[in-house]
C-alpha cells in the first residue's frame, strides 16, 4: 500500500512539475505576441489618426465624389493584389450579407460622408464629433447582439453623446451644420460595419474582412471614378496625391490589417484601450499638418468622450 502510495506521490509531483514547466512555457510564447499585438494596434490607430488630414490634402485637388472613388479603387486593386498572391479562398455564401454590410459601413458609406463633411467642418472639428465612434459601435454591437449591459454603461455613452452634440452645437452658432449631420451619420454607418466585420472576424481573419470588402466594391469604385472625375473638376498637385495615397494604402487597407492582426493577439477591449488616442492625435496632425488653430472646446469636449468611452469599457468589461 504505502508503496503504490509513493508512486502515486511521484507521479502527482511530476505532473504538476511538468504543468508548471508548460505553463512557463506558454508565458514566455505569450509574452512576445502579446507585445507585438499591441504595436500592431497601436499602429493600427496612428494610421486611423492621418484620416482626416490626408482627406483635407486631397480635398485641395479634387472633389469629395472623386476623392471616395479614387480611395476605393485603388485600395480595392491593393486587395485584390494580394488576395491573389495569397491564394486567399472566396469566402462561403453565408458570409456575404456581412460583408455587403463591412462594406457599405467602412469602404463607402464612412469615406464619402466623411469627405463631404470636410468640405465644410475642419479636421478638428470632425475628430471630436467621430471620437465617437467606439462608444457608437459599442452601443450598436450590444443591440445586434442583445447584450444585456449595466446602466452606468448606457449612461457614460449618453453622457458621451451628448458632449459631441453640445460641442457640435456650440461651434456651429447654435444649431448643427450640414457637416455635422454628415458626421454623425457617418458614425451610424461605420458603427454597422465595424460591429459585423467584427462578427466575422470570429470567422475569417480580419485582414481578409476588410479585404473582401474592398474587391465587392471594385465594380462600384471604378465606374464612380471613372463618372466622378469627369463631372468633377480637379487638379493633382503634391497635397492630393499624398493624400489620396494615404487614404487608399493607409487608412483604407493597410490600417485594418494591421489593426485586426493587433486585436487578434491582444483582445478586442485593450486594443479599444488604445484607440481612445485617435481623436488627440488626429488634433495634434490637424494643427502640425493643416496649420490649423484649435478652440479651447475642442481638446476639452475630445477628452471627456474619452473619460465616457473608458468608463463603458469598463463597464463592458
Amino acid at each position: 500500500m504505502r508503496v503504490k502510495d509513493s508512486a502515486i506521490g511521484s507521479t502527482t509531483v511530476a505532473v504538476q512539475s511538468s504543468g508548471r514547466a508548460a505553463a512557463a512555457d506558454t508565458a514566455g510564447a505569450a509574452a512576445p505576441r502579446t507585445g507585438s499585438g499591441v504595436l500592431l494596434a497601436a499602429l493600427g490607430v496612428a494610421t486611423f489618426s492621418l484620416t482626416f488630414p490626408a482627406t483635407a490634402w486631397a480635398l485641395e485637388g479634387l472633389g469629395p465624389w472623386s476623392v471616395t472613388a479614387c480611395r476605393m479603387l485603388l485600395a480595392g486593386l491593393i486587395a485584390a493584389g494580394c488576395m491573389l498572391a495569397l491564394r486567399v479562398r472566396v469566402p462561403a455564401r453565408r458570409h456575404w450579407p456581412a460583408l455587403c454590410a463591412v462594406a457599405g459601413g467602412t469602404v463607402v458609406g464612412f469615406p464619402l460622408l466623411t469627405t463631404l463633411a470636410l468640405q465644410t467642418s475642419s479636421t478638428s472639428h470632425a475628430a471630436v464629433v467621430v471620437g465617437l465612434l467606439p462608444l457608437t459601435t459599442a452601443a450598436y454591437s450590444a443591440v445586434r447582439n442583445r447584450t444585456r449591459h449595466s446602466r452606468t454603461f448606457w449612461g457614460a455613452a449618453v453622457t458621451g453623446a451628448a458632449v459631441v452634440i453640445a460641442f457640435a452645437v456650440q461651434q456651429s452658432g447654435g444649431s448643427p451644420t450640414a457637416g455635422d449631420l454628415y458626421l454623425f451619420a457617418a458614425l451610424l454607418v461605420c458603427a454597422a460595419g465595424y460591429a459585423e466585420g467584427g462578427r466575422l472576424a470570429r470567422e475569417m481573419p480580419g485582414w481578409q474582412v476588410i479585404g473582401w470588402a474592398l474587391v465587392l466594391c471594385l465594380p462600384l469604385a471604378a465606374a464612380g471614378t471613372a463618372v466622378a472625375l469627369s463631372v468633377e473638376p480637379g487638379r493633382l498637385t503634391g497635397h492630393t496625391v499624398a493624400g489620396l495615397l494615404w487614404l487608399a494604402a493607409g487608412s483604407q487597407f493597410l490600417g485594418m490589417w494591421v489593426w485586426y492582426r493587433g486585436m487578434s493577439a491582444i483582445g478586442v477591449a485593450r486594443a479599444s484601450q488604445l484607440q481612445l488616442a485617435q481623436p488627440l492625435l488626429t488634433l495634434v496632425w490637424s494643427v502640425l499638418l493643416l496649420g490649423e488653430r484649435l478652440t479651447p472646446a475642442a481638446p476639452v469636449a475630445a477628452v471627456a468622450v474619452l473619460v465616457c468611452i473608458g468608463v463603458t469599457q469598463r463597464a463592458r468589461g
